[in-house]
Formats: structure tokens, C-alpha cells, sequence
């Protein structure tokens, strides 16, 4: 269906959504004209499941009855949660299950994959990163590039959105060509948390990889 700006062609698209029974799952704060209010900060803060607060009160009551032992005879034993979420993980980024694991939080595992990965040299020294790029990705690249000797004013390279507020594919494709050697690490969000733009990430990893750089694409958030 070609795309429409008008009601009639939006409710359509809503009615034919095979996720549109998800909304009935998750609380919906009212709205000071409406019973429910337009809600659509789902990048930052996103509305609370129903199902939070039992499966939270679960784990206060396996804490409360078990104490440390709730890491191994618990509902949900804590020390193997990483595995309640393997096979999901694995269906969503198309890896196979023992490919994935959940751990920390996600500025943390920057800070490991940059530790791994970002091997800056006097020649070859600069990040490449989409802006506006998450907060906390933006400090966690502006810290390892610190913790380096090297000057963020300098070693980052921070791609400014255009008048529409997007990064798109071809900027990126084209500063890579443009700054050539001068990069050691490229950091994108494979869909940018403010524009929803979804960048071609085999494109970016193919030149990445005939230039001999590193790409890492942070989880969608």
C-alpha cells in the first residue's frame, strides 16, 4: 500500500498491524483531553508492561524467602538470567544462541567492545559516531578516546544531522571515504533513536572491512 498523509490511510495502516493487540499490554498514562494520552517517547523511557509489577514482586519474594539462595532455587534463578533471554537475543540480531549473551548494562558493554576493538595509533586515531548519537554512547566514546591520550576535539568524529534532523547511509558512506585512514573505530545505532532512521549496515560494514576499520552497532534502544 503506497503511504498517504491523511487519517484514513494511517487508521488503515493501524488496523492491519499484526502488533497493534501489543497495546492493550502496556499501561497508558492518561491525557489532560483525553482518557489516554499520545504517547511516544518509546526511545528513552517507554510505557510500563502490565506484567511488570508481578514478575517484579516474584523476584522481591524469591529474595525475601530464599536470600542468597535465590541465585540457584529461585522462580527465575538469578545467576543463569542470562540464559532466559538467549534464544530471543539470538532470533533478534539473526545470530545463532551461543553467538549472544546478556550482560551489564549497555554503556558498560561499550566500554568492553571498545576496550577490545578500539586499538587507536598516532596515524590512525578517530571514531566515527552519528549525531545525535545516544548520550550515553556519546561520553562513553569521548572517555575511551581520553583514556587513550588523545583529544575527543580531535579524535571524534561526530557526523551532524542534516535539516531534516537525519544521518543518513550515503553521509556516512561518504565520510568514510573522506577521512580514509585517519579512522580506527566507527560506533553507529543501526536505527537512530530520535529519527528512526535505520542505516544500511551491510553497506557501512563492507567498506569498513575494505579499509581494514572496526564497526560496532550498539542494541536498538
Amino acid at each position: 500500500m503506497r503511504y498517504k498523509a491523511t487519517q484514513d490511510f494511517a487508521q488503515t495502516m493501524d488496523a492491519n498491524d499484526p502488533l497493534r493487540d501489543f497495546r492493550s499490554k502496556f499501561y497508558m498514562p492518561p491525557g489532560k483531553t483525553r482518557a489516554e494520552c499520545i504517547y511516544l517517547c518509546g526511545h528513552s523511557l517507554g510505557l510500563q508492561p502490565r506484567t511488570t509489577q508481578t514478575c517484579i514482586e516474584e523476584e522481591l519474594a524469591d529474595w525475601r524467602n530464599l536470600a542468597v539462595k535465590a541465585h540457584f532455587e529461585g522462580q527465575h534463578p538469578w545467576m543463569y538470567y542470562h540464559e532466559l533471554v538467549t534464544d530471543s537475543l539470538a532470533r533478534l540480531t539473526g545470530a545463532k544462541p551461543i553467538e549472544v549473551v546478556a550482560m551489564n548494562s549497555l554503556t558498560t558493554n561499550l566500554h568492553l567492545m571498545m576496550v577490545s576493538f578500539y586499538r587507536p595509533t598516532l596515524d590512525r586515531h578517530k571514531i566515527l559516531i552519528e549525531g545525535p548519537a545516544f548520550p550515553s554512547d556519546r561520553y562513553a566514546v569521548d572517555s575511551q578516546i581520553r583514556y587513550h591520550g588523545f583529544d575527543p576535539d580531535e579524535s571524534l568524529i561526530e557526523l551532524q544531522p542534516d535539516a531534516q534532523g537525519r544521518v543518513s547511509s550515503t553521509q556516512i558512506l561518504a565520510a568514510l571515504e573522506e577521512h580514509g585512514e585517519d579512522i580506527a573505530l566507527i560506533l553507529l545505532s543501526p536505527v537512530n533513536y530520535t529519527s528512526g532512521i535505520f542505516l544500511d549496515i551491510r553497506s557501512i560494514t563492507r567498506l569498513a572491512q575494505a579499509k581494514g576499520w572496526f564497526c560496532t552497532f550498539p542494541p536498538l534502544r
